[in-house]
């Protein structure tokens, strides 16, 4: 497993485990999962993996309590990262809501507690006048934020007076707006920028086509995931199957190498099982050269997605399953 070279108290490896799977129905949760789950969590600590990213909102809690529950003893030896959902982000509320996860998770402290998403009545004055006590009793060690932009991001910090360490954020191959600004700003300051649905919430693995769309109510629900879409993506697609081959590696594994190759990122994929978290934690290990990297580059750019209003009548079509 590689690190993000940061002075962070716990090293950061560059794959994590994000957990919105645990406890979420949507996402296949039953009366099986949480064994399998502690089967997933165990196998990433054996593989390197240090970093595992869960939120209050995910299950309403349950993914907590799963996540701590497997990690047992090795708690105190991973970077646990949580979230808070901002309804009201008011101080007092910022530090209820932290001893509530950190119950949850099983721990005495929270190594990264992170604002869920930007709320856009509340300022990040007075949240992060919560997350500064939070800091000072030692409940928190590093703050981060997620789905902020640059600007924001910085207003947050300059409200704590401390580094806010990481923004995460939706980045993948095909969603490469965090590029622009945020992946300077972190490699300029020393920060990290954190992906999530670094897959394209399974676009990127080559599983799906027009001919063989995802079931699943969540990928229905994602405009991607169109037959249109999915046509226009066949030659991305074929582009990482070419530079996977080449690595005796599969097209998820050189979709995440694509993100881990700048330094101060970071993946949080999910993962349905034991295999699929040994595949990504191996992702890690992938050096692209700089043709194959820019090969994949312009594959990306090609890529234009039909989106916004003009994917509504298709996402009603799959929606009535038609």
């Amino acid at each position: 497993m590689r690190f993000v070279q940061l002075d962070t108290p716990k090293p950061i490896s560059k794959i994590g485990l994000g957990t919105w799977q645990f406890g979420s129905r949507e996402w296949g949760y039953g009366p099986d999962y949480e064994r399998r789950a502690r089967d997933i969590v165990r196998r990433a600590v054996e593989l390197g993996v240090t970093l595992f990213d869960t939120a209050e909102l995910y299950g309403f809690g349950r993914s907590e309590r799963i996540l701590g529950a497997a990690l047992g003893a090795d708690r105190d030896k991973v970077v646990l990262a949580s979230k808070i959902f901002p309804v009201l982000p008011v101080a007092p509320v910022v530090q209820q809501r932290a001893v509530a996860s950190a119950a949850r998770l099983g721990v005495t402290g929270i190594d990264l507690y992170q604002v869920h998403q930007p709320n856009p009545v509340v300022a990040d004055t007075t949240t992060m006048r919560g997350m500064r006590a939070l800091q000072d009793v030692g409940l928190v060690a590093e703050v981060g934020v997620s789905n902020y932009g640059l600007r924001r991001w910085r207003f947050a910090e300059a409200a704590l007076g401390r580094r806010v360490l990481s923004n995460q954020v939706r980045y993948s191959m095909i969603d490469r707006g965090p590029e622009r600004d945020l992946l300077p700003y972190a490699e300029q300051h020393g920060r990290i920028v954190i992906a999530y649905s670094p897959l394209a919430q399974g676009f990127l693995s080559g599983r799906y086509d027009a001919a063989n769309p995802p079931r699943g109510a969540v990928r229905r629900a994602n405009p991607y995931f169109l037959p249109e879409n999915l046509e226009r993506g066949a030659a991305l697609i074929n582009t990482l199957r070419e530079v996977a081959d080449a690595h005796d590696a599969t097209p998820s594994q050189i979709a995440l190498a694509y993100l881990l190759r700048h330094p101060n990122v970071v993946a949080i994929p999910g993962a349905s099982g034991v295999e699929q978290m040994e595949r990504n934690a191996a992702a890690a290990e992938i050096d692209l050269t700089d043709d194959e990297y820019a090969a994949l580059a312009a594959a990306a750019r090609a890529f234009r997605p039909v989106t916004g209003l003009a994917a509504v009548p298709g996402l009603i079509r799959a929606r009535a399953g038609k």
